[in-house]
């Protein structure tokens, strides 16, 4: 019965005399050939300067947080606006129900909640478009940053490509 050979690991029980032999028939076909001389000629791609990067990088940094410092303030603006039309919706409903209740006529009461419905209606209107309007605004003058500070990170970059070629 034969015994299959198991291969072995790369490295175990390497003969010498194979690796000598190995080394000979390299030499027969390339025998002027210098690895160093070859490996020396190539080109490396130039390293950046470190000092470029970290600038370009701490300029994306400090663009990101100005974005967030606008959109934050945006967002404190909206928070505050709504708050503003939450209270005089309060004030106003407390005085037009006040206004409602005094008169006895169901007539004068039913012409007065159709215009209290009306006001009510075009003020709910106007007042999401002034949200909306505060929302875009400050979402606009987030992205232009980034957006500024995308043109300015591609112009370094092809200026860095630039220097080098």
């Amino acid at each position: 019965m034969a015994h299959a050979s198991k291969p072995k690991p790369s490295g175990a029980g390497t003969d010498p005399r194979k690796t000598a032999s190995a080394q000979k028939t390299r030499s027969m076909f390339m025998p002027d050939f210098d690895f160093t001389k070859a490996f020396g000629a190539l080109k490396m791609p130039a390293m950046p300067d470190m000092e470029v990067v970290i600038g370009a990088y701490r300029r994306n940094l400090e663009a990101l947080s100005e974005a967030n410092r606008v959109a934050l303030e945006g967002a404190q603006a909206v928070a505050k606006r709504h708050m503003e039309i939450m209270q005089k919706t309060m004030t106003d409903l407390t005085e037009q129900l006040r206004s409602v209740s005094a008169h006895d006529s169901p007539q004068i009461r039913a012409t007065k909640q159709a215009e209290l419905l009306k006001h009510a209606y075009e003020s709910a209107v106007t007042n999401m478009r002034d949200l909306g309007d505060l929302i875009q605004r400050s979402n606009h003058d987030a992205v232009e940053k980034l957006n500024r500070r995308f043109s300015e990170a591609m112009d370094e970059m092809k200026t860095l490509i630039d220097k080098k070629s």
